[in-house]
Parts: C-alpha cells; structure tokens; sequence
C-alpha cells in the first residue's frame, strides 16, 4: 500500500509521499514523486499502485516530455498526456496482470503550474485515464491508505491555511496512517510550490527528524483527552457506582 497526499492552498501546494514499497513478505524503499521543473513550468506525479505499471507509465511519459513538453502551455494538458500513456500500459498489460490476479489500479496526484495556468493546479487521475480537479471546497487528494489521514485533514485543513501549516497537516496525516498500518512508512518525500515561483522544492526526511514531532502530538493528544469538558460523559458511569457501593 502507499500513503501519497496533495494539498491545494490559496497560496500554493503542499505533496507528502512515504517511499514503503511491500511485495509478498518483503519490504524496500523507492521514490513515489516524479517532478518536471523548467522555466515557468513546473509539475509533480505521485503514483500509488502496482509498481511495474507505475514506472512503465513514467517512462512512457518521460519520453513524451522529452518530445513535446514545451507544448504543453497548461497543467491539464500534461495531465492528459500521462492519462494516455497510462491507457497504454493498460492495453499491454492489464489482461495479463489480471490473469496472474493483481488489479490494474495505478491512480496519480498531479500538482503544479505551467505558463498559461493562472494558479497551481491539482489533479486526481484514475486507472482509466479520466481526471477530477481538486478544489477549495476540499482542498487535498490521498492515494493508497485513505482512512487513517483523512479525518485529520478534515477537522484541521482549509484551504485559507498558508503552506507552512498545511505541511505540518499533510505529516500528521501521514503520521496517524503510519502508525495503523505497517505497509506505509518513513521515509517520506514532500513537495512545495508556491504560487507563481515555477519551481518546486523536493526534501526527503528521516523518521530520526522528525520523531520528536509524533512525540509531541502524542502528548498533546493524551493531554487534550484528560481535559476534555465532559462532564456530561460522566453519567455514563452513575448507576454502575452506585452498584459498586451497594456491592
């Protein structure tokens, strides 16, 4: 499984990725972010399903870029064009990957700005190569392991949130999925673009960095709990005291 996340703020895009990659028994570490970046173009790809058919699609696409790329003037059009290469894979690949019983199933975060894009785009595109674009109203897309981050993002992520802040977001998301399930894991890969700057800034970071962080979550999470004003829970426990002393 896999753990990739976009955010789109007012102010720009914030990507997480883990880098755990699970097959049968055996576990390694592979980089899940693709990036582009040249002058006033600039876009990301993080890809979570079958590894295979996520590097056939790269590379089918990478060739495309070194082609055509400076033909490409929006985000969706270079979207587009991975979504093709995707359906490609898909013809050459897909009967018999489902023959030996593994789903064709490689969905992508695409985030970034080209020329003509008035601000940083996101993107979701499913295994068929159709898209959906990720808008304010709720502003992030997860690929992969979706349940665990989800409700993070939901109470605390809007789209007001300056990159900084929905960073620290995007890492606990990650955080609260890792710690629920053993197939998403450090390290992890993030991605930043601000609006208009046509350069995205990639940073790997190490579990041994940013543990004192999950720490410090942990015990204001306890903390909060113990302060709850829950007074009215208390009832809950009325009738079995009563029972207690009566015993």
């Amino acid at each position: 499984m896999t753990f990739c996340l976009g955010i789109k703020t007012k102010n720009g895009l914030v990507g997480l990725s883990d880098t755990r990659i699970t097959s049968g028994s055996e576990t390694t570490t592979s980089k899940k972010v693709f990036t582009v970046n040249k002058r006033k173009h600039t876009f990301f790809i993080m890809t979570s399903g079958l590894r295979s058919v996520r590097d056939k699609a790269i590379t089918y696409f990478s060739e495309v870029i070194d082609r055509k790329d400076d033909s490409f003037t929006k985000l969706y059009q270079a979207v587009n064009e991975f979504g093709n290469q995707v359906k490609i894979v898909a013809k050459e690949d897909k009967t018999f990957l489902e023959e030996a019983g593994f789903n064709f199933n490689l969905f992508s975060i695409i985030g970034g700005q080209l020329e003509e894009d008035s601000e940083p785009k996101l993107y979701l595109l499913y295994p068929q190569g159709n898209w959906i674009e990720i808008r304010s109203g709720t502003p992030f897309v997860i690929i992969g392991n979706t349940g665990f981050g989800n409700p993070v993002l939901r109470r605390s992520l809007h789209y007001d949130d300056s990159l900084e802040y929905a960073l620290k977001c995007a890492f606990l998301a990650f955080d609260a999925t890792r710690i629920s399930a053993n197939d998403v894991d450090f390290p992890i890969d993030t991605v930043v673009l601000k609006n208009d700057d046509y350069f995205i800034k990639e940073k790997r970071f190490e579990q041994k960095e940013l543990e004192h962080v999950s720490a410090f979550w942990n015990n204001r999470l306890k903390n909060a709990i113990a302060e709850l004003p829950s007074e009215v829970l208390s009832s809950a426990f009325e009738d079995f005291n009563l029972v207690s002393r009566e015993g």
